[in-house]
């Protein structure tokens, strides 16, 4: 019996019996003291036979319920162990097959490997046996070398004793015959390249100008020296005059212009070389008129009026100039210059005008040739602004509109085109040359200016002949208009020294019977030349 409860309680566990025995012993109690409150003594002994036949069934029971939990774990440990059983036969079978497919791959590599050895045993002796042909090669390679080397020596020796000349002898006398043949093919192509470049270039430039002038059509107003102010009648002359000729002494001194009041009806004239107090004067003389009002205090009064009008017709004439041209961003300064310009003549040509007129042909040729079509006009409405100021200051117009343009902080290109004009500097640039190709045109126009070419020539031939009077004058030239003139002088007969003396006696002389506008540039040349002709 203890071994059968034994079994029940590791089947079940030791709770459940115990629950079950405290269950039944409940069970009893209550029946006891019931069985007790009828009868104790005549259901003693019943209930207690109740109790044990009920008691022996529990006990059938939980040995019942025992065994089939015996026959359920014995067939859950047989299932187990073969599910065990079966896992370790699968491991078993599957660790054999990657053992023997590695077992295959390392016999693979261990054959690669023997293969690659021999392979590479086989070119490490094909190496050694090219190894031992090449130096068997070279060996014989160097001995014929050195045969070589002395027949050379031998054949070279052999040619030096026929020929008379060494190695480098030979070698001047080839590179000499070869430049000669290269220096002859080269002189005859580089001439027939420039003088297809010499024709190219003028049918280009004749296109170019020729529609600069076409599209250009500019007016100019001549000026001259003196000015002629119409008199209401000739009573004015001596209001003019005053008293012991105070009003006209008056007006000269303020204006520093002479009046010239002779027997011409009804005019005065009004004569200086400064066109802006020429102007001046003109102005104030009319309101003077206009006003009948003539005494030194009124005359002063209206030369300062005189004075302001005319800056504002400076300022309006170069504010025109820039907007007609299309330049801007000039300084204050600069315009003012310009429109001084309206006041100034060349030759009978209005220099305001001309100046339009060439940053007009500069900008269309350069936008023909396709350069800086801003900046050339620029560049030639600049180009005279030296004669703005060139009465008041000492040297040519071409230095001083250099020096001004400097000082005011225009480009370089601007500047050497100002320097370049006329010749007296090498133009650096495209913009330059323009510039003195538009200026060459709107000078030379007919009716551009006034001189006669009867004149011109009488001056260019007079420079000439001051030039030649002097010894040692083999030619001379006069160029740039009579700005400029170059004279050769022997060298056998003038010596560096003597060259610059005689350049100094030729400009003296010039200065003295010649009248001329603006310097003229004496450039005396002295030069040896050795000439040979290779045929």
């Amino acid at each position: 019996m203890k071994t059968e409860y034994k079994e029940v309680c590791v089947i079940l566990g030791e709770g459940a019996v115990v629950e079950i025995l405290i269950s039944l012993g409940v069970g009893l109690a209550i029946g006891a003291v019931i069985a007790s409150f009828i009868s104790f003594r005549k259901g003693y002994n019943r209930r207690k036979n109740d109790a044990e036949a009920e008691i022996g069934s529990a006990e059938q029971e939980a040995g019942r319920i025992v065994n089939e939990a015996l026959k359920a774990a014995e067939s859950k440990k047989r299932e187990a162990l073969l599910e065990a059983k079966e896992e370790v036969h699968r491991s078993r079978i599957e660790l054999d097959r990657e053992i023997k497919e590695r077992r295959n791959e390392i016999q693979r590599q261990e054959r690669r490997l023997v293969q690659k050895e021999e392979t590479l045993d086989r070119k490490v002796e094909s190496l050694e046996q090219k190894d031992e042909v090449l130096n068997r090669k070279l060996k014989e390679v160097q001995a014929t070398q050195e045969k070589v080397d002395e027949l050379q020596k031998r054949q070279l020796d052999e040619l030096e004793r026929i020929s008379g000349l060494s190695i480098e002898d030979a070698k001047q006398y080839l590179i000499r015959n070869v430049e000669d043949e290269v220096t002859h093919e080269m002189a005859v192509m580089v001439k027939d390249l420039e003088a297809k470049a010499r024709e190219e270039a003028d049918r280009k430039a004749r296109d170019i100008v020729a529609t600069a002038i076409q599209k250009c059509a500019a007016d100019h107003v001549s000026e001259t020296t003196v000015s002629v102010v119409p008199l209401p009648n000739d009573e004015m002359k001596g209001r003019i005059i005053g008293r012991e000729g105070r009003n006209i002494r008056t007006l000269e001194t303020l204006t520093g212009i002479d009046l010239i009041i002779d027997d011409t009806p009804e005019a005065v004239i009004l004569s200086g070389f400064d066109p802006i107090r020429r102007e001046v004067a003109r102005i104030t003389l009319e309101k003077l008129i206009l006003d009948g009002r003539i005494h030194p205090a009124r005359i002063e009064e209206m030369v300062e009026k005189a004075k302001k009008e005319v800056e504002n017709t400076i300022r309006q004439e170069g504010d025109r100039a820039t907007f007609e041209t299309g330049v801007h961003g000039l300084h204050p300064e600069v315009i003012r210059l310009l429109g001084k310009l309206r006041f100034r003549t060349s030759y009978g040509q209005n220099v305001l005008d001309h100046s339009i007129e060439v940053s007009t042909l500069a900008g269309i040729m350069a936008a023909e040739l396709g350069a800086d079509v801003v900046l050339a006009k620029r560049a030639g409405l600049l180009h005279d602004i030296g004669k703005a100021v060139d009465h008041e200051m000492e040297g040519s117009h071409v230095t001083i509109g250099a020096d001004l343009a400097k000082k005011y902080r225009e480009g370089n290109d601007v500047v050497n085109a100002i320097m370049s004009h006329h010749g007296d500097t090498e133009p650096t640039s495209v913009i330059a040359v323009l510039v003195q190709a538009a200026d060459s045109i709107s000078a030379a126009r007919p009716g551009a200016r006034r001189e006669t070419l009867e004149s011109y020539i009488k001056r260019i031939e007079k420079l000439e002949e001051i030039a030649n009077s002097f010894p040692g004058v083999e030619k001379c030239y006069a160029i740039q208009a009579g700005r400029e003139i170059r004279i050769i002088v022997k060298p056998e007969d003038v010596s560096d020294d003597e060259m610059v003396l005689k350049a100094r006696e030729i400009v003296k002389k010039i200065e003295g019977e010649l009248e001329y506008p603006g310097q003229i540039k004496v450039n005396v040349i002295r030069e040896t030349r050795a000439i040979e002709y290779a045929k």
